[in-house]
Order: C-alpha cells, then sequence, then structure tokens
C-alpha cells in the first residue's frame, strides 16, 4: 500500500488544504491520503475545545473522496501530537506500507522542520512532499538539504494565499467566508458557534507550528 499522509492543525480545514490533497491525488500514485488532524500540536496554544471539532470538520470537508481517510490517532492520549511518534505508531499499525510515507508540508514548515522533535530520525521515515507557502518561492531553496540526506520533492502547484488564521480572523470580524472552505464546514461553524470573538482575557494566541486490505476511515 503507498501511503501518503497529511498532518495539520485544520483549525478550520479549508479549500487551500483541499486543493493541496487534490493536487497529490491527481499527480502521484497513492492508495491512500490520511489527513491526521493534531490533538494537541507543540508550539501552538489552540483551544481544547476545539480539538473534537477540528477533527469533525476534516471529516465532512472529505466525506465523499474515496481516496482520502480521517485518522484520528493523535487524539487517542493527552500527550503532545510530535509527528516522529506518530509516524512510528503508523508503520507499526500498517506493515504492509511500500516503501516510505509520503508526507505533505509547506514550505515554511520545511523551513523549519531541524527544530522538529527526534528531526534526524523523522527524516529517515519518509519522503516529504513540500508545497509553496509563498509567492516567490525559489524551487531550488531546499537543495542544501539533499547533501543531509532529505528526500523530498518540491509540487509545482502555485502558492494559494489562503490560511486558516484569515478564516478566523474573518469569522470573528463578522465577514463572508464563502468559497474559502466547504459549505458544509460553514454550516458547522455556524451551527457550533466557533471562532466568535472571546472576552480578551480568555483568548488563546497561535503561534509558530509544531516545528517539534485498505486503511479503514478511522484508525
Amino acid at each position: 500500500m503507498k501511503l501518503c499522509v497529511y498532518f495539520g492543525t485544520f483549525n478550520p480545514i479549508h479549500n487551500a488544504h483541499l486543493a493541496v490533497a487534490n493536487y497529490v491525488r491527481n499527480n502521484y500514485d497513492f492508495d491512500v491520503i490520511l489527513f491526521v488532524p493534531a490533538y494537541k500540536p507543540p508550539h501552538k496554544e489552540i483551544d481544547d475545545e476545539l480539538a473534537h471539532h477540528r477533527l469533525n470538520m476534516v471529516k465532512m470537508a472529505i466525506a465523499h473522496e474515496s481516496s482520502y481517510n480521517l485518522s484520528n490517532i493523535e487524539y487517542s492520549n493527552v500527550r503532545f501530537s510530535y509527528t516522529y511518534l506518530t509516524i512510528q505508531e503508523l508503520y507499526k499499525r500498517y506493515p504492509a506500507i511500500e516503501g516510505k510515507i509520503n508526507f505533505i508540508i509547506g514550505s515554511d514548515a520545511f523551513k523549519e522542520f531541524e527544530t522538529w522533535y527526534e528531526a534526524e530520525e523523522l527524516k529517515k521515515l519518509i519522503k516529504f512532499i513540500v508545497f509553496p507557502r509563498e509567492k516567490d518561492f525559489d524551487i531550488h531553496y531546499f537543495d542544501y538539504l539533499k547533501d543531509k540526506e532529505y528526500d523530498f520533492e518540491v509540487a509545482k502547484l502555485p502558492f494559494i494565499d489562503l490560511s486558516s488564521r484569515v478564516i478566523r480572523s474573518r469569522i470573528k470580524k463578522g465577514k463572508a467566508v464563502t468559497g474559502l472552505l466547504p459549505q458544509n464546514v460553514i454550516e458547522y461553524i455556524k451551527e457550533n458557534e466557533l471562532y466568535k470573538p472571546k472576552p480578551e482575557n480568555e483568548e488563546s494566541l497561535e503561534n509558530t507550528s509544531e516545528q517539534n486490505p485498505k486503511i479503514n476511515k478511522f484508525l
């Protein structure tokens, strides 16, 4: 089985996330693209109450795509969601994985990868598919990592200028987000009153991201 994983906080999942997944589905020969929402991402402060909402929104966004699966593996305990530990666990659960697990990552996160938890060991376990996260991204920027034995390639999908942070900001300000994320996810956000303003002393501020037969629909 050829497996590609898509890690992230997905807070919330949006159309740029899905465009990346669609590109991978259409340009690679993977049996499964596995979405892995982080439960407690290191170096980020995210409202714990949003954890299961984030998982539910990913489930809704990919429900009609047969080649997309969802894993709640990082929800199985309360530790931080270190990618290295999760990848190790996936190899244990699915010994039939062919070759390395492929790993979708944005260029911004890839620049910080060497600061991740057990980065030296993790890089041996995965092949990176890097997506530009800036307008004027230089496709040769990461060439120096080849000498460090990183296995990666840079995807040719143009940069899509959309982020979860922008969407949360628009919702907080009462602005429309139609066309920026799936309609069923928009309805879910409205029904559950997510991302509405909180009193200043209760707001959580996000910092940088971690930068420490077939798979069932849920692992």
